[in-house]
């Protein structure tokens, strides 16, 4: 009897031209790290007096579809989560290409994905799925992932693949070795670690339908946070968080030319820190900050990938 293997797993993505209906072409097979995404439908117990001590039958509640991906931060894979997470991209150039994701869209795009488990065989195609944020962590080594967190509106099961004969898109890593950080078009030095959350604040419309699914999503107000850990060298970070001014934060990741990745957070704002003494080790400082909507550009944030991908 087979077995189950994540080893073995595949997954499969294309865009709806009508949310929760699975395009019949157009699916890539896209790498991913692991993935919680699923669907899920609990019992609720029964309440009922008056029939003994032993309980009658639980009923089943509403079904619920969602999860996680976590997918490496590529050269080109990755522009298929950054068009989940803002829309699609304005796109220039020849060769290389270069896309311009941008924040503040009123619409986002809804995903096909399915889950492959060739051995049982179990092919689970999740409809209506929408990025509800995309985090990543910067660090000075390790692999660079990014976690793409969605909303669907529900799970088919079947026996067979309902994602035709996907194609790929190339494989080509970022790593925390390539990353940089600027503030303000300086490189920011003493940086220990990073973290960057987008959030689109999904609203679930839950209503009453014979098949259990939800409605659909409304993006709500987006959210851009994060996390910066610095030896604690100067100043400028306090000085900045004290006066309560923005600064723009750029986070970057290059291959060359014709490969790269920035994200910018055009008006960042710095928490006042603790500065604690834990010992004779050197000390750090902990900004938890949050961005807004600068004046020029009047958005919160905008994500470059640079390939040879001729389009998203």
């Amino acid at each position: 009897m087979a077995r189950a293997h994540g080893a073995r797993a595949q997954m499969a993505l294309a865009f709806e031209t009508t949310y929760g209906t699975a395009p019949t072409t157009g699916f890539r097979v896209v790498p991913f790290a692991s993935t919680t995404l699923g669907s899920e439908q609990p019992l609720i117990a029964s309440e009922l007096l008056g029939q003994g001590r032993d309980p009658l039958a639980p009923i089943k509640d509403a079904v619920t579809a969602d999860g996680d991906v976590v997918v490496p931060l590529d050269v080109e894979n990755f522009g298929l989560w950054l068009k989940a997470a803002f829309g699609a991209p304005t796109t220039t150039g020849t060769t290389p290409k270069t896309h311009t994701f941008q924040s503040g869209g009123w619409a986002l795009p809804s995903m096909a994905i399915e889950t492959a488990m060739p051995e049982v065989p179990r092919y689970a195609m999740y409809t209506g799925c929408v990025c509800d944020q995309l985090s990543w962590q910067m660090a000075r080594s390790g692999l660079l992932t990014a976690t793409a967190r969605l909303v669907a509106q529900g799970e088919t099961v079947a026996a067979a693949t309902a994602a035709g004969t996907p194609t790929s898109l190339s494989l080509q890593r970022f790593g925390h070795f390539n990353g940089s950080i600027s503030r303000n078009g300086v490189p920011l030095g003493n940086v220990i670690s990073a973290e960057v959350t987008y959030s689109n604040g999904l609203d679930r419309i839950e209503t009453i339908r014979p098949d259990g699914k939800i409605e659909g999503v409304d993006p709500g107000m987006a959210a851009l946070t994060g996390k910066i850990e610095a030896r604690f060298a100067d100043t400028t970070l306090i000085t900045q968080a004290m006066d309560g001014t923005p600064c723009e934060l750029v986070f970057g990741w290059s291959l060359g030319a014709n490969a790269s990745f920035s994200f910018t957070a055009h008006a960042v704002y710095l928490p006042r820190p603790r500065i604690e003494i834990p010992g004779p080790q050197g000390i750090q400082a902990t900004f938890d900050w949050q961005a807004a909507k600068a004046a020029s550009p009047a958005r919160l944030c905008t994500a470059t990938l640079v390939n040879t991908v001729i389009s998203y």
